[in-house]
């Protein structure tokens, strides 16, 4: 089995360590995610831009959560749920909806069970979506635009996702009490 290096200051390659200083700054530690990524300054430096983007996006806080988190539970991450909680915690995201979204029930209003149902849509069909869904997810509210912002959150959490399933991400102090399992039918 290959274990996968989680960089700090001292270890990233060159180009990562900006970014690594700047994690460190604003989060008050070096996400193992974050440390995993240096070794790839570009792949580090394309994650921090899609979440940038992404929270620039069309979308509320809520609507936020509830799209990463969709992904996170739709693709197991064990490392990326509880990282979300605790970062929708710091979005001030009702945790009810946070609870929801971890254990798969349904939304709390039929607009944000649209975005959730779109979401699915989007990762389970690899964007193969069919018209009645996307004819749905327009009554329901939204607009083409958060389509295709949800197309620009799935593409941030597929990095990250496919990362933390590979490398074996270990989960940060801050986030182990909040230790996730996809449930099994």
């Amino acid at each position: 089995m290959t274990t996968f290096t989680i960089h700090n200051l001292e270890t990233a390659p060159e180009k990562s360590k900006p970014l690594l200083e700047a994690s460190l700054k604003q989060n008050g530690m070096i996400a193992n995610l974050h440390g995993v990524l240096a070794e790839s300054p570009e792949l580090l430096i394309a994650y921090r831009e899609l979440n940038d983007l992404f929270v620039a996006s069309s979308f509320d806080a809520e609507e936020l959560t509830v799209v990463w988190q969709t992904i996170n539970v739709e693709h197991g991450c064990t490392y990326c749920v509880p990282a979300h909680t605790v970062i929708a915690g710091m979005m001030k995201v009702d945790p009810a909806l946070t609870e929801a979204l971890r254990d798969q029930k349904p939304m709390p209003t039929a607009k944000l069970q649209a975005l959730q149902d779109m979401t699915l849509s989007i990762v389970r069909n690899r964007g193969n979506v069919d018209d009645v869904a996307v004819a749905e997810f327009l009554a329901a509210g939204y607009a083409q635009r958060q389509i295709l912002d949800i197309i620009l959150g799935v593409s941030q959490k597929v990095i990250s996702n496919y990362v933390n399933h590979i490398a074996k991400t270990p989960l940060d102090t801050p986030f182990q009490k909040l230790a996730w399992r996809k449930k099994t039918s």
